[in-house]
C-alpha cells in the first residue's frame, strides 16, 4: 500500500486519486529541491515530509542542502530580518561575500533536475547556472514573510529572481513587482507525522511529567524556533500579566536551525526574563521532538504564536489540527489560518493577548469550540495532500502554460 493511501481516511479516497492522476503525468521527471539546512525550521520539516509522498507518486523528488560557513549565515540571517521589515546593515562587502558562496556550491550542489525548486534566499543566487543546466525549469519559493522588505536586500534579490521561471509566496500580501508569475502555494502540515498524530492520554502524561508539567493548572505554550521574531519575550510579558489573575503555567519549547546563529542569544534573554518563575518552562529541544512538541501542544490550554512577522507559521496548523485554542500575532500567513473569533483569536498587542489568554482560560467552552472550528479549517485547507496537488500542477504548468490538463 502507498504511504498516500493512509491519507485517504483523513482527506478522503478522492484526493488521492486525484494526485495518483496528476502525479502519473510528471512520472520520471527529476525535481531538485535545494535549501539551506537539512534540519530545523518549516522548510527541512515540510521537505522530509514530501519528499518521499512525491516518490510515491513516481516524481523523482530529490533534496540537496548548499554549504555555508558562519559568516555566510550571519549575512543571511541579516538579510531574513530585512526583508521582514527589520533594519539591518547589508553592505557591499556582504553581497560579495554572499555571491561568492553561492558560486561555490556550484560545485557542491550541481542543479541537474528537470525542475530546479530554490527554498529561500540562501541558495538564491545559484540560479547563475541556469544557462549551463540544459532546459531545466526554475522556481524560487520564498517561505518568509515579504510584506515589508527593506528596499536595498529586494533590489539585491530581485536581480536573481527574474532569472527564475516563477516565485512561490505562501501569502497574497507577499508578492512583489516581477516580470516572471507568482503564484500563491501555502504550506502545510502532516497529520500522521510524529508531530501531528494522535497520540494517548498516557503518551502525553508521560512527556509532561518528563518536563515537570502539572496537569491540573492550566499550560499556556508557544512552540517556535528562539527567534526575537516570534516574540518570546513578549509571551513571558502577557503571561506575567495573567499570572496574579489565574494560577497557569507557561511553556516556551523550540529550538534553532543550522542557519540561523541567533537563536543561543534569545534563548538567553528568555531565561533571563523567566528567571525566579518556577512555572516558567524554557525548553531548548533537539531537532528529534516531535512527539514532545505534540503532547506539549496537545495539552496545553491555550497555544500562542505571538510572531511579530511570520512567513506562514506553521505551529498554528499544527495546534489547530489538534483542536487547541489559539492566540496567533495577525502577521503573515497567519490570518490565512485564523478567523478572528471564529477558528482561533488573532492579536495586535502584548495587552492583547493577556486579555484573550485569561478570557480562553476562563471560558473553556468557548476556548473548545474555537478548537474544533480551527482544526475543520486545517483538514480543509492546510494538510500536506492539498500542497503536493498544488505543487504538482505548478511543475505541469511550467511545460504547458497555456494548455488545460485533461487529468
Amino acid at each position: 500500500m502507498s504511504r498516500l493511501d493512509e491519507y485517504a481516511a483523513i482527506v478522503g479516497p478522492e484526493r488521492i486519486d486525484e494526485l495518483v492522476r496528476i502525479g502519473r503525468l510528471l512520472r520520471g521527471r527529476v525535481i531538485q529541491n535545494i535549501n539551506s539546512t537539512a534540519v530545523g525550521g518549516g522548510v527541512a520539516e515540510i521537505l522530509t515530509r514530501m519528499i518521499p509522498l512525491l516518490r510515491d507518486l513516481g516524481v523523482e523528488a530529490r533534496w540537496d542542502v548548499i554549504r555555508g560557513n558562519e559568516r555566510f549565515f550571519a549575512i543571511t540571517k541579516a538579510m531574513h530580518n530585512g526583508l521582514h521589515g527589520v533594519p539591518v546593515s547589508f553592505s557591499s562587502e556582504d553581497k560579495a561575500y554572499f555571491r561568492e558562496v553561492n558560486r561555490g556550491n556550484l560545485d557542491v550542489v550541481s542543479p541537474l533536475g528537470d525542475i530546479v525548486f530554490i527554498h529561500d534566499p540562501q541558495p538564491i543566487g545559484l540560479v547563475e547556472r541556469r544557462n549551463g543546466a540544459g532546459g531545466s525549469r526554475w522556481i524560487w519559493r520564498c517561505h518568509i514573510d515579504f510584506t515589508r522588505p527593506q528596499p536595498d536586500i529586494w533590489r539585491f534579490l530581485r536581480r536573481y529572481i527574474k532569472a527564475y521561471d516563477a516565485a512561490v509566496f505562501s501569502a497574497p500580501a507577499f508578492a512583489r513587482p516581477l516580470p516572471i508569475r507568482q503564484v500563491l502555494i501555502s504550506p502545510s502540515i502532516d497529520p500522521l507525522s510524529d508531530k501531528n498524530r494522535d497520540l494517548t492520554e498516557a503518551e502525553v502524561d508521560g512527556i509532561c511529567n518528563r518536563f515537570g508539567l502539572d496537569r491540573k493548572r492550566p499550560i499556556v505554550t508557544q512552540v517556535s524556533r528562539f527567534d526575537f521574531l516570534k516574540d518570546p519575550l513578549g509571551v513571558v510579558k502577557a503571561y506575567k500579566m495573567v499570572k496574579p489573575h489565574i494560577d497557569c503555567q507557561l511553556v516556551l519549547a523550540g529550538g534553532g536551525a543550522t542557519d540561523d546563529p541567533e537563536a543561543q542569544k534569545v534563548l538567553d534573554d528568555v531565561r533571563t526574563e523567566a528567571a525566579g518563575d518556577p512555572d516558567i518552562f524554557v525548553l531548548f529541544l533537539p531537532p528529534a521532538s516531535d512527539l514532545a512538541i505534540n503532547a506539549l501542544q496537545r495539552a496545553s490550554d491555550v497555544v500562542l504564536q505571538k510572531s511579530l512577522r511570520e512567513g506562514f507559521g506553521l505551529t498554528v496548523a499544527e495546534a489547530l489540527w489538534k483542536s487547541r485554542p489559539v492566540i496567533a500575532g495577525a502577521v503573515g500567513g497567519i490570518p490565512l489560518q485564523i478567523t478572528h473569533k471564529f477558528s482561533g483569536i488573532l492579536s495586535h498587542s502584548i495587552e492583547g493577548t493577556a486579555f484573550w489568554i485569561k478570557q480562553l482560560l476562563q471560558e473553556p467552552d468557548y476556548a473548545a469550540a474555537l478548537g474544533r472550528n480551527g482544526r475543520e479549517h486545517i483538514r480543509r485547507n492546510f494538510l500536506i495532500t492539498r500542497h503536493i496537488k498544488e505543487y504538482l500542477l505548478l511543475f505541469l504548468s511550467l511545460d504547458r502554460p497555456d494548455e488545460v490538463v485533461d487529468l
